[in-house]
C-alpha cells in the first residue's frame, strides 16, 4: 500500500468507523437533534428537518400501503433537483426499499432498458417527464408513477428566475395508475417499521454505458455512508454550513456532496433544478452559501459570467469537484477573486464518489488528489496487470470502503471488474493515471479514449489541457477522427471566450499549438462551436462529437 502521500494528510485520522446504521437513521437523528433548523431552501422557500423527516414518512407509508412497497423492492426515481428529489430518495429507504437514481435527460425508448433492467414496478417522477414515463406503463413491469410538481415546494422566489420546471402549474391526470405527490404526502400514512442493516442495498445508480450497455451498480448503506462520513469530514462542514446544490443529485457526486452529507451533518442545502450561471451567481450571494461542490466545466460557464464580482462568493468557505480536470488559467482567476483554490478529487458510480481528494491545505491543480480514508490505490499495467512504479501511466486500481459489491445481473462484467492484489480485491477503474513522488494521482484519460495516431499513444485530456493556455479558448474536447493514412487524427472542438468570436482562426490555433506540443500531439483539425453535448451532470459527450466525426467519414468522400 501507498503511504507517502500521507505525509500531506490533513490533521484527521487516516481511517473512519462506518455506522452501523442506514443512510435513513442520518436524517432521523438530524431531525431530531436540529428540527426547527432549514434543511432545504428552495428558490426562497425553506422546509425544516422536522418537516423534511414527517414528509418522508408519510411519502414511505404511502409506498408501503397504497402501493405494496416491500424491502428490496427497486423504485425509479427520475426527477430533477428538487425538495420531492431528497424526499422521495429518502421515502424508497424509509420503506426499505432500494433507489434507483435515471438521469431526467432520458427518452422513453432509454429509459425502458433501465425499467426492464431493474424489473422495477414503482416510480417517482417529475411532472415535466410524465410524457416520457408513462408510456412504460403498457410495455413494461411499471405499474405505477408518483407524480411530482415542484411549485408544490415554492412560496415566492423573489428576485431569481425560476426554470420552466418550477414555475409550471400542477397537472392533472385521471390514470389510476398516476398517483398525485401532493395527495399522497396529505393522506399521512404512518409507515411501517422496516427491519434494515448496514448491508442492505441502498441505491443503484447506472453507470453512463460509455463500455456498453449501462450496468447498475450496487450500492449498500455501508458503502454510501464510508463515503458520507468522508465528504463530511475532508470538508469541515458544520451544522451551519450552507452548501448550494448545482450537480444533479441522480449522478453519486451531487448525491453524496450535496444531498447525503449535508443530511447527516445537519445543514442547508440551497438547490438548483436546472443549472443557470446567473442563478447561481445570486443565490451564493443572497443564501451566503458556504460551500459549493460543482464539476469543472460549470465553474468554466459561471466564471464566463460577466456579471460575476468578488463579492458574490464573499461567503464561500470551500469550493471543490471534480469531472474533468480544471485549466490552469481559471484556477487562477478564482485564486484572485475568492482566495480559494478549486480542490479536484475523483471518483466513480462504481464507488459512489470520491476515491481521492486533494488535501485542502495543500490542493495541487489539474490532479486527483491523494487516496481518501481507508483506500488503497495503485497503478497497473493494463495488459500484465503488473503494478508499476513512480512517474509511470497505467490503470488506476481501488481497494476501499465505498467500492460498489458488483454490477447488478452482470456476473460476467464483475469477474472482469476486479483483480486480486497481495490478497485484496481492487475494482479496475478503466482510467488511465499515474502518481508523483508525494503520491498524489493523476489523471492521464480514460482507457478507451486514447488516440492511436500514427502509432503513437495520444492522450486527448492532455491535449485539452494544453489549449486552455490559449487566451481565446474557454472550453476543449478533443476527440480522434479516422484517417486513411494514420489511422487516426486529432481533432479539436473549441468553444471560444466571449467576444472573442471573428477575432482568430482555427488554423491560428492550429498554429498556436504546434508551437507548444510535440508534434505527433497538436491537433491537425480545430472546429470553432457554440456548445458541446453534455451530460445531465455536466461531463462533455466526446463519445458522441467522435462518432459525429466518423460518420462523417463513412458517408462523405475520403481526401
Amino acid at each position: 500500500m501507498l503511504t507517502k502521500h500521507y505525509d500531506f494528510w490533513p490533521t484527521l485520522t487516516k481511517t473512519l468507523t462506518i455506522p452501523e446504521t442506514t443512510l435513513y437513521d442520518n436524517l432521523r437523528m438530524s431531525a431530531e437533534r436540529y428540527p426547527t433548523h432549514e434543511a432545504i431552501r428552495y428558490y426562497g422557500t425553506g422546509l425544516s428537518y422536522g418537516e423534511l423527516k414527517e414528509q418522508v414518512d408519510s411519502l414511505a407509508g404511502y409506498l408501503q400501503v397504497h402501493l405494496n412497497v416491500d424491502k428490496g423492492d427497486k423504485v425509479l426515481l427520475f426527477m430533477q433537483n428538487s425538495p420531492q428529489f431528497i424526499i422521495g430518495y429518502y421515502a424508497i429507504l424509509r420503506a426499505g426499499a432500494v433507489v434507483v437514481p435515471i438521469n431526467p435527460m432520458l427518452k422513453t425508448d432509454e429509459l425502458e432498458f433501465y425499467v426492464k433492467d431493474g424489473a422495477i414496478n414503482h416510480a417517482l417522477a417529475g411532472q415535466e417527464l410524465m410524457d416520457v414515463i408513462e408510456p412504460l406503463l403498457e410495455s413494461t413491469s411499471l405499474s405505477s408513477i408518483v407524480a411530482a410538481a415542484y411549485s408544490d415546494y415554492v412560496k415566492e422566489s423573489g428576485s431569481v428566475d425560476l426554470p420552466p420546471e418550477v414555475s409550471a402549474a400542477k397537472q392533472v391526470y385521471t390514470r389510476e395508475a398516476v398517483h398525485v405527490w401532493s395527495e399522497a404526502l396529505a393522506l399521512h400514512v404512518p409507515a411501517r417499521d422496516v427491519v434494515a442493516s448496514a448491508d442492505d442495498l441502498a441505491v443503484m445508480p447506472y453507470t453512463s454505458g460509455t463500455t456498453g450497455l449501462p450496468k447498475g451498480c450496487m450500492h449498500t448503506h455501508r458503502t454510501v455512508q464510508a463515503n458520507t462520513l468522508g465528504a463530511y469530514y475532508w470538508s469541515r462542514v458544520t451544522m451551519d454550513a450552507r452548501s448550494l446544490g448545482t450537480l444533479p443529485l441522480f449522478h453519486v457526486t451531487g448525491m453524496v456532496h450535496s444531498m447525503h452529507m449535508p443530511i447527516y451533518s445537519g445543514s442547508t442545502m440551497v438547490l438548483m433544478t436546472r443549472w443557470n450561471r446567473e442563478t447561481a451567481r445570486q443565490l451564493l450571494r443572497s443564501e451566503q452559501c458556504t460551500h459549493w461542490v460543482t464539476i469543472s466545466t460549470m465553474l468554466v460557464d459561471f466564471l464566463a459570467n460577466p456579471e460575476l464580482q468578488a463579492g458574490d462568493m464573499a461567503s464561500l468557505h470551500g469550493i471543490s469537484g471534480g469531472g474533468a480536470a480544471f485549466p490552469k488559467a481559471l484556477g487562477e482567476k478564482l485564486y484572485k477573486l475568492t482566495g480559494l483554490e478549486f480542490v479536484e478529487g475523483y471518483g466513480l458510480s462504481e464507488t459512489i464518489a470520491q476515491t481521492h481528494f486533494n488535501p485542502q491545505e495543500r490542493p495541487k491543480m489539474q490532479c486527483l488528489g491523494i487516496p481518501s480514508f481507508d483506500v488503497d490505490s495503485r497503478i497497473i499495467d493494463p495488459g500484465t496487470l503488473e503494478e508499476v512504479g513512480v512517474g509511470e501511466i497505467g490503470e488506476i486500481v481501488v481497494n476501499g470502503p465505498q467500492v460498489m459489491t458488483g454490477y447488478y445481473n452482470r456476473e460476467d462484467e464483475n469477474e472482469h471488474a476486479f483483480i486480486d492484489i497481495e490478497g485484496k480485491s481492487f475494482f479496475r477503474t478503466g482510467d488511465i493515471g499515474r502518481y508523483d513522488e508525494e503520491g498524489y494521482f493523476f489523471m492521464v484519460d480514460r482507457l478507451k479514449r486514447m488516440i492511436n495516431a500514427s502509432g503513437y499513444n495520444v492522450w486527448p485530456t492532455e491535449v485539452e489541457s494544453a489549449l486552455y493556455d490559449h487566451p481565446a479558448v474557454q472550453q476543449a474536447c478533443v476527440v480522434g477522427v479516422p484517417d486513411p493514412r494514420k489511422g487516426e487524427e486529432i481533432k479539436a472542438f473549441v468553444i471560444l471566450n466571449d467576444g472573442i468570436e471573428g477575432e482568430i482562426t482555427e488554423d491560428a490555433i492550429i498554429s498556436w499549438a504546434k508551437e507548444k506540443m510535440a508534434a505527433y500531439k497538436y491537433p491537425r483539425k480545430v472546429e470553432f462551436v457554440e456548445a458541446f453535448p453534455m451530460t445531465n451532470s455536466g461531463k462533455i459527450l466526446w463519445r458522441k462529437l467522435q462518432e459525429q466525426e466518423r460518420q462523417k467519414a463513412e458517408t462523405g468522400p475520403l481526401e
